[in-house]
C-alpha cells in the first residue's frame, strides 16, 4: 500500500483502523493507513462479493482531520472486524446501509 499524496510505501504499523460490514451480503472492509510524512489518510476498500470474487481499491488522500474523524467512529465499536455488528458506530460509519 502508497501514500495516495507523496506516493511513499506504508509500513504495517501504519495502518491505524479498519471496519467491515455487509452490504446486500457483499463484506466491505475499509483499511486505514496514515502517513507520518504528509499527515494524510489513504484508504484500501475491499469488497468481498458473495461470489467469493475480491476487488480492492484505493482512495485518498484524505485530510486529517476528515480521516480522524472517521477513526474515531470506527474506535467508538468494540468489534469493528465484525461484519454482522450494528451498533451505532458501524450504522453512522455505513450511512445505515447494512443488511
Amino acid at each position: 500500500m502508497i501514500c495516495q499524496k507523496c506516493k511513499r510505501t506504508f509500513l504495517e504499523e501504519e495502518r491505524v483502523a479498519s471496519i467491515s460490514g455487509s452490504i446486500m451480503g457483499d463484506e466491505v472492509s475499509d483499511v486505514y493507513y496514515l502517513c507520518p510524512v504528509c499527515d494524510q489518510y489513504s484508504i484500501a476498500t475491499w469488497w468481498d462479493d458473495f461470489t467469493g470474487e475480491e476487488t480492492m481499491n484505493v482512495f485518498g488522500p484524505l485530510p486529517r482531520s476528515k480521516g480522524d474523524e472517521r477513526i474515531t467512529i470506527i474506535r467508538s465499536c468494540p468489534e469493528p472486524w465484525n461484519k454482522k455488528c450494528r451498533c451505532s458506530a458501524h450504522l453512522v460509519y455505513f450511512n445505515n446501509t447494512l443488511d
